[in-house]
């Protein structure tokens, strides 16, 4: 979707013109050649050129952007290192991009009480990279770890391959500092273990722009483990592959991270990082374990007793760091594997009951031959977050149209068996329409009245996440019942 600018060069000109006197021009990008590298997040699928890009150098010049920006009613859309996979950060035509590139410092990190206070442009892997010398790190770890940052994880509810034993987001932002349409700077949450009053910190988590700017964050650190190995099972067939996954979990194990790839996406990145994926395989599981040396044996013999029990083919144990680096090299490259077998790729991001998995791994391999394109399939299994690769060519007419049928067909799907449209992407522009298959239009009020409470005139991140009463009309009156739309070729669950 390319959308051409609709702002005037009057415009531009008059809101360029009222930034240059809060912030230095060398942080403002007005340039075509300069603003393109922002039209669009991660899914690249969408572009828009922004009116302006701002990248301010300290938190009073963001409240002053925010300023000029709400007197002379100028749409925001904030955003971090532009990994994010929902189009969350893509522009609005005639509003300006509030980067927080120039943010990235770590501000403070105490051993004691085990926490980082960070930047928001400060990127995930570099707050543990800091903290690893006191024997700490920070647990949530994107695929995009290297890149994204901690801004942009907030923004999202970011998770990771670890999520199931220790969290998303979430469960590890002690506190944030936020700039608010009005001017305000405002703390939500504390240092301490709890904070007085409503628990505003979980909404502002995972709400992709749209209250407020994050000007500082506060991360917890937790001990590194003395020791980690990682059990990589194969299966024969996808449904014994998943229940595999309930079985673990119902044996009272809570592994560090359990992932499972089917074998497309096997095949896919074995040649690419040569991570020693049994590629025969119909799938694989990845299960971690970390702690001391003895809790580690404990837990990967009750582990490969469960899964053999479950109908595993093959079990090997990762031997030494590289080895368990190595499994995990290739998950952590699914994404970018997908680039050497498919000219596109379209990631979908849902969640689902973990007893559902092996029913809608089938249930995707229909779809395949519903929409007639390939689908790779990576899970963060332990908590039913599924990242099915939808494989296409752009330039095949009809193509990406057939892309987006089959994202908002497993989308539906999820919602059908009991998950949610979302895990970890977010909503962004990618989803919108699959909030009106999930969510109520009383519910979509509440949503609406919560964003107003924060940003009476609209302004920040507009028209993302949360769909209007028309556009759910224009999605079509049968699919907004509540997630109660039927679609006769999906299997019947």
């Amino acid at each position: 979707m390319n959308t051409p600018a609709s702002f005037t060069q009057e415009r531009q000109q008059q809101v360029l013109l009222a930034l240059c006197a809060v912030v230095p021009a060398s942080c403002i990008l007005y340039q075509t050649e300069d603003t393109r590298p922002y039209e669009c997040d991660g899914l690249s699928a969408y572009t828009q050129l922004p009116m302006l890009v701002v990248l301010p150098e300290n938190e009073e010049q963001i409240v002053a952007i925010l300023s000029v920006c709400k007197t002379l009613a100028v749409p925001i859309v904030p955003r971090g290192s532009g990994t994010g996979l929902s189009g969350g950060a893509m522009p609005i035509a005639d509003g300006i991009v509030l980067s927080a590139a120039k943010l990235k410092r770590i501000v403070h990190i105490d051993q004691a009480g085990r926490y980082a206070v960070v930047q928001p442009g400060v990127r995930n892997q570099a707050i543990s990279d800091a903290a690893g010398s006191l024997g700490l790190y920070y647990a949530p770890d994107p695929s995009s770890q290297i890149a994204c940052s901690i801004g942009g994880n907030v923004a999202e509810n970011s998770g990771g391959v670890h999520c199931l034993k220790y969290g998303l987001t979430l469960h590890n932002v002690m506190r944030v500092r936020v700039a608010t349409i009005e001017g305000d700077i405002i703390e939500l949450g504390s240092h301490a273990l709890d904070a007085p009053g409503l628990d505003l910190l979980s909404v502002f988590i995972g709400s992709e722009g749209m209250l407020g700017i994050v000007t500082e964050v506060t991360v917890k650190l937790i001990p590194k483990p003395v020791y980690a190995q990682v059990v990589m099972a194969s299966f024969n067939d996808v449904v014994t592959a998943g229940n595999a996954v309930a079985e673990i979990i119902r044996a009272g194990i809570i592994p560090a991270g359990l992932e499972m790839m089917d074998q497309t996406s096997i095949r896919m990145v074995e040649p690419f990082v040569h991570a020693g994926y049994d590629t025969e395989a119909a799938a694989i599981l990845l299960c971690e374990t970390d702690g001391s040396l003895e809790e580690v044996a404990d837990e990967i013999e009750r582990m490969s007793v469960v899964l053999k029990q479950s109908g595993a083919s093959a079990l090997a144990v990762s031997q030494n760091e590289a080895e368990r680096m190595r499994f995990w090299s290739g998950r952590k490259n699914a994404f970018p594997a997908a680039g050497r077998i498919s000219p596109d790729y379209y990631c979908m991001d849902g969640t689902i009951p973990r007893k559902k998995l092996a029913e809608v791994l089938l249930a995707i391999a229909q779809l395949e031959i519903k929409h007639q394109l390939r689908c790779a399939n990576v899970f963060h299994a332990g908590d039913g977050n599924l990242h099915p690769l939808i494989l296409f060519d752009a330039s095949t007419p009809g193509e990406f149209e057939r892309a987006e049928a089959f994202g908002t067909d497993i989308l539906t799907m999820c919602v059908h068996v009991g998950g949610t449209i979302t895990g970890e992407h977010g909503v962004g522009i990618e989803k919108i329409n699959a909030m009106c298959v999930q969510f109520s239009e009383t519910e979509r009020s509440t949503f609406f009245a919560v964003k107003r409470a924060f940003d009476p005139l609209m302004l920040l991140n507009p028209d993302k996440a949360i769909p209007t009463l028309h556009r759910c009309a224009e999605f079509g009156r049968e699919h907004v019942h509540h997630g109660q739309q039927k679609f006769p070729d999906l299997p019947r669950f």
